[in-house]
């Protein structure tokens, strides 16, 4: 998905003492850290309530971290969304939270 939209993806599962950024991928010259998110039953809310404010400050944590490699690179947090009672279907949150 993020391939035939023209993302060049960096690293899979980057793991650091913060955590883990599932996806790190480039577009442009804008770095884009990726969570990816399932959920297969709507009982405890959907894969968008799974992405609380404790998990977007691991994540920018985890990013700040990874940005030392390119201190001036861009950055964008996006989120993609998966919902087994959705039929499938994969919603893209560009621009999903800010650090």
């Amino acid at each position: 998905m993020l391939r035939k939209a023209g993302l060049r993806v960096l690293a899979r599962n980057w793991r650091c003492r913060h955590g883990e950024i599932d996806l790190v991928a480039e577009e442009g010259g804008t770095l884009v850290f990726a969570e990816v998110r399932f959920r297969s039953d709507e009982r405890f809310g959907g894969a968008a309530e799974s992405v609380t404010a404790a998990k977007q400050g691991r994540l920018i944590a985890a990013a700040r971290l990874y940005l030392m490699r390119r201190p001036d690179a861009d950055c964008r947090f996006d989120v993609l969304l998966l919902d087994s009672f959705e039929a499938g279907r994969i919603r893209w949150i560009r621009n999903a939270f800010t650090a």
